[in-house]
Protein backbone atom coordinates (compact mmCIF):
# COMPACT_ATOMS: atom_id res chain seq x y z
CA UNK A 1 0.00 0.00 0.00
CA UNK A 2 1.18 3.77 -0.82
CA UNK A 3 1.31 5.78 2.51
CA UNK A 4 1.85 9.81 1.81
CA UNK A 5 3.16 13.08 4.05
CA UNK A 6 4.46 16.04 3.99
CA UNK A 7 8.02 16.24 2.09
CA UNK A 8 11.10 17.88 4.71
CA UNK A 9 10.28 14.47 6.67
CA UNK A 10 10.71 15.24 10.44
CA UNK A 11 9.91 13.78 13.95
CA UNK A 12 6.57 12.87 13.60
CA UNK A 13 6.43 11.48 10.17
CA UNK A 14 9.50 9.77 10.75
CA UNK A 15 8.06 8.05 13.59
CA UNK A 16 4.44 7.02 11.83
CA UNK A 17 6.60 5.68 9.09
CA UNK A 18 8.46 3.38 11.35
CA UNK A 19 5.58 2.67 13.29
CA UNK A 20 3.42 1.50 9.74
CA UNK A 21 6.32 -0.14 8.52
CA UNK A 22 6.23 -2.27 11.55
CA UNK A 23 2.87 -2.54 12.72
CA UNK A 24 0.53 -1.89 10.01
CA UNK A 25 2.12 -2.29 7.06
CA UNK A 26 5.31 -3.87 6.18
CA UNK A 27 5.42 -2.99 2.67
CA UNK A 28 4.20 0.20 3.16
CA UNK A 29 5.73 2.69 0.07
CA UNK A 30 6.04 6.87 0.81
CA UNK A 31 5.12 9.42 -1.19
CA UNK A 32 6.58 12.42 -0.14
CA UNK A 33 4.66 15.76 -0.71
CA UNK A 34 4.40 19.34 -0.70
CA UNK A 35 0.64 20.17 -0.19
CA UNK A 36 -2.20 17.49 0.77
CA UNK A 37 -3.93 18.47 -2.77
CA UNK A 38 -1.30 16.31 -4.32
CA UNK A 39 -2.00 12.99 -2.40
CA UNK A 40 -2.37 10.56 -5.23
CA UNK A 41 -5.76 8.74 -5.16
CA UNK A 42 -5.94 5.52 -3.28
CA UNK A 43 -2.82 6.81 -0.92
CA UNK A 44 -3.09 7.24 2.66
CA UNK A 45 -2.65 10.39 4.21
CA UNK A 46 -0.63 10.89 7.36
CA UNK A 47 0.68 13.84 9.22
CA UNK A 48 -0.66 16.75 7.31
CA UNK A 49 -3.22 19.03 7.38
CA UNK A 50 -6.86 18.28 7.25
CA UNK A 51 -6.26 14.34 7.29
CA UNK A 52 -7.46 11.85 9.40
CA UNK A 53 -4.23 10.79 10.09
CA UNK A 54 -2.83 13.75 11.36
CA UNK A 55 -3.02 15.98 15.22
CA UNK A 56 -6.08 15.50 16.45
CA UNK A 57 -7.54 16.86 19.96
CA UNK A 58 -4.07 17.45 21.63
CA UNK A 59 -2.25 14.59 19.96
CA UNK A 60 0.76 14.53 17.55
CA UNK A 61 -0.12 11.89 14.50
CA UNK A 62 1.82 9.12 15.92
CA UNK A 63 -0.79 9.18 19.31
CA UNK A 64 -3.77 9.37 16.27
CA UNK A 65 -2.29 6.19 14.39
CA UNK A 66 -1.89 4.00 17.53
CA UNK A 67 -5.02 5.43 18.55
CA UNK A 68 -6.62 4.81 15.26
CA UNK A 69 -5.20 1.19 14.59
CA UNK A 70 -5.93 0.24 18.12
CA UNK A 71 -2.36 -0.28 18.90
CA UNK A 72 -2.40 -0.53 22.72
CA UNK A 73 1.23 -2.18 23.34
CA UNK A 74 2.42 0.41 26.37
CA UNK A 75 6.50 0.62 24.60
CA UNK A 76 4.79 1.98 21.91
CA UNK A 77 3.01 4.82 23.75
CA UNK A 78 6.16 5.44 25.37
CA UNK A 79 7.89 5.94 22.63
CA UNK A 80 4.74 8.02 21.26
CA UNK A 81 5.21 10.42 24.30
CA UNK A 82 8.60 11.16 23.30
CA UNK A 83 7.88 11.69 20.26
CA UNK A 84 4.95 14.32 21.09
CA UNK A 85 7.23 16.31 23.09
CA UNK A 86 9.82 16.21 20.34
CA UNK A 87 7.41 17.20 17.78
CA UNK A 88 5.06 19.27 19.71
CA UNK A 89 6.58 20.59 23.26
CA UNK A 90 3.80 21.19 25.28
CA UNK A 91 5.30 19.76 28.46
CA UNK A 92 2.55 17.33 28.64
CA UNK A 93 4.70 14.08 28.92
CA UNK A 94 7.87 13.99 31.21
CA UNK A 95 9.85 12.86 28.15
CA UNK A 96 13.63 14.21 28.49
CA UNK A 97 14.42 12.21 25.37
CA UNK A 98 12.82 14.03 23.45
CA UNK A 99 15.07 17.09 22.56
CA UNK A 100 17.67 14.78 21.76
CA UNK A 101 15.15 12.87 19.12
CA UNK A 102 14.55 16.33 18.20
CA UNK A 103 18.17 17.40 17.15
CA UNK A 104 18.75 14.10 15.74
CA UNK A 105 15.57 14.12 13.32
CA UNK A 106 16.50 17.89 12.65
CA UNK A 107 19.85 16.81 11.56
CA UNK A 108 18.95 14.21 9.38
CA UNK A 109 16.25 16.06 7.64
CA UNK A 110 19.26 19.25 6.96
CA UNK A 111 21.42 16.82 5.33
CA UNK A 112 19.32 13.70 3.81
CA UNK A 113 16.70 13.12 1.24
CA UNK A 114 13.37 11.78 2.70
CA UNK A 115 13.58 8.03 2.05
CA UNK A 116 17.03 8.21 3.42
CA UNK A 117 16.03 9.74 6.55
CA UNK A 118 13.13 7.12 7.06
CA UNK A 119 15.94 4.19 6.54
CA UNK A 120 17.83 6.04 9.13
CA UNK A 121 15.50 6.25 11.70
CA UNK A 122 14.17 2.87 11.08
CA UNK A 123 17.15 1.67 13.47
CA UNK A 124 16.90 4.59 15.76
CA UNK A 125 12.83 3.56 16.78
CA UNK A 126 13.54 -0.02 16.91
CA UNK A 127 16.43 0.62 19.55
CA UNK A 128 13.80 2.85 21.18
CA UNK A 129 11.26 0.22 21.19
CA UNK A 130 13.81 -2.38 22.10
CA UNK A 131 15.04 -0.01 24.95
CA UNK A 132 11.64 0.38 26.12
CA UNK A 133 10.30 -3.12 25.73
CA UNK A 134 13.03 -4.27 28.40
CA UNK A 135 12.87 -1.81 30.61
CA UNK A 136 8.79 -2.56 31.08
CA UNK A 137 9.95 -6.41 31.54
CA UNK A 138 12.66 -5.57 34.09
CA UNK A 139 11.01 -2.24 35.70
CA UNK A 140 13.68 -0.31 35.26
CA UNK A 141 16.09 1.21 32.68
CA UNK A 142 18.02 -1.86 31.19
CA UNK A 143 21.82 -2.14 31.72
Amino acid sequence: MKWATRAGVHIDRAACAWLIRRRIDAEAEFVFVDDPAQVPSGVIAFDMRGVELGHHGGDCSFETVLRRYELTDPVLWKIAEIVHEADLDDERFDAPEAPGLDVILRGLSMTCADERVLELTGPLFDGMYEYYRRAFLLGRPPA
